[in-house]
């Protein structure tokens, strides 16, 4: 700061804008200030160093180390006419206001209004980190299933790690948006950006501008220069969801995306390094959609270097049930309606198979809720529909062909036998013999590999 009533007249006029103002008299009382107390703008004067004053490897430490210990403080310096030479040295450390003396107050006037605006900003981020850290938690995913937990488990290692792309994979329902914002918010990210899209959902042609940004001019309707998810997102997360439906053209964008980390908008020739984590998401099998031809087998290599598979309702034990009782509460409170679940409506809950999973389950719940009489949810309220076959009557094991024998059986060699019977009623076609069984087709041949049915093996109805 300037000495004597110069430094006064100052410390008033910014005291008059509104701030507050701390004073130091040499360089290790303002780096104990700067330790000690949060501050948005700093007012440097050294004075002279035959007056008293740090000589010149003093001051060019101090800004030093103030610049490396705390990058986004804004430093203001003055500087006498006769030290042009130190102006250029300052501006090389990082110092863009940089002023001859005497100290004028306009200048200080315009760092105190984008002080403010950068102060404000800072206040909104932290907000925001706050509010995301307390909403994107993993302790979010409700369920006590094995299945689900080794899900958790595998998801928290991802969040803390350095993978800046992970696959998550599962049916439709599962809950991979809440994996996605958990692995983001309980990650050294979580204080940046998470910016989401839906693949399937944005037409082909404007996709591309959506995920890198296009100049202004780069196309018939570019008015204006856009700034794409990934750049937009620096230093935090970009969650791709339906990643099965990019268009092949888009698909090796974003491998060299992802092998790069460097943007180029559409229409433009600079390249802008990111520092980005890819969340991406899929109900498909990409491994039949590589088969197909319809997704590129080395961006499906560079996507799954850390696979999180995310296993459906049906496969998560009394998770329904548990789910199911959260959910009437959260929906009671938010329609200010009483209501809980009747032992016949949990064990309706549980006999069910869930092919929308969590999500089904969810709507299947504030139906209910909102359109019961009485605060009892049981069957009726429910009203889930029974296992049907194609012809739209109830099936029972008789109709499966299947018995259970007084010693008992296995529900493995259940599950298998059901899956050979639907695939001899429609002739080995796994896309139809999935929709049969109500899941997606990924999961019947995951399903298939782990009971060993494989194309060779004859399919036929048998007793078990």
């Amino acid at each position: 700061m300037p000495a004597g009533s110069e430094r006064e007249r100052l410390v008033q006029h910014v005291e008059d804008s509104g701030c507050p103002v701390l004073i130091a008299e040499d360089v290790s009382q303002f780096l104990s200030h700067l330790q000690a107390e949060s501050c948005g703008l700093a007012l440097l004067d050294f004075g002279d160093s035959e007056n008293g004053g740090p000589d010149h490897s003093e001051r060019r430490a101090a800004v030093k180390s103030v610049k490396e210990r705390f990058p986004r403080l804004q430093l203001a310096l003055w500087l006498d006419r006769s030290s042009a030479a130190e102006a250029a040295e300052m501006n090389e450390l990082g110092i863009r206001n940089l002023y001859l003396k005497p100290v004028r107050y306009e200048p200080i006037d315009g760092l105190l209004k984008a002080a403010g605006k950068s102060a404000a900003q800072q206040a909104r981020q932290q907000r925001e980190t706050a509010r995301v850290r307390e909403e994107f938690r993993f302790d979010r995913i409700v369920g006590q299933s094995s299945a689900i937990r080794d899900s958790i488990g595998l998801a928290q290692s991802v969040a803390e790690s350095s993978a800046t792309s992970v696959l998550l994979l599962g049916e439709s329902g599962v809950g991979k948006e809440l994996f996605a914002r958990a692995i983001h918010g309980e990650s050294p990210r979580a204080h940046g950006p998470f910016l989401e899209i839906n693949c399937a959902a944005i037409p082909r042609e404007l996709l591309e501008s959506e995920l890198f940004g296009h100049e202004k001019g780069a196309f018939t309707d570019a008015t204006q220069q856009r700034v794409g998810l990934f750049e937009a997102a620096e230093h935090g997360s970009v969650f791709l969801d339906e990643i099965g439906e990019l268009p092949l053209t888009l698909q090796a964008k974003l491998l060299k995306f992802l092998d790069s980390k460097i943007v180029r908008r559409v229409g433009g020739n600079r390249d802008i390094p990111v520092d980005v984590r890819i969340l991406a998401a899929t109900n498909r099998s990409l491994v039949d959609e590589v088969r197909q031809g319809r997704f590129r087998e080395d961006l499906y290599y560079r996507l799954s270097v850390v696979p999180i598979s995310i296993p459906p309702l049906r496969d998560r034990g009394d998770d329904a049930p548990l789910l199911a009782r959260l959910f009437v509460e959260r929906v009671g409170r938010k329609l200010g309606k009483k209501a809980h679940l009747s032992q016949a409506g949990e064990k309706e809950i549980a006999r069910y198979g869930w092919p929308g999973n969590v999500r089904e389950l969810m709507n299947a719940i504030e139906r209910a809720v909102l359109l019961a009489r009485t605060e009892e949810i049981g069957p009726d309220e429910l009203a889930l529909p029974k296992a049907r076959d194609v012809s739209g009557q109830e099936v029972g094991l008789a109709d499966l062909n299947l018995r259970i024998p007084s010693d008992g059986v296995s529900l493995v060699a259940v599950e298998k036998a059901v899956i050979v019977g639907a695939l001899a009623r429609t002739h080995g076609n796994v896309v139809e013999a999935a929709k049969l069984l109500h899941i997606g087709r990924g999961s019947l041949r995951c399903k298939m590999r782990r009971h060993g049915i494989g194309r060779e093996e004859p399919v036929r109805v048998g007793a078990v």
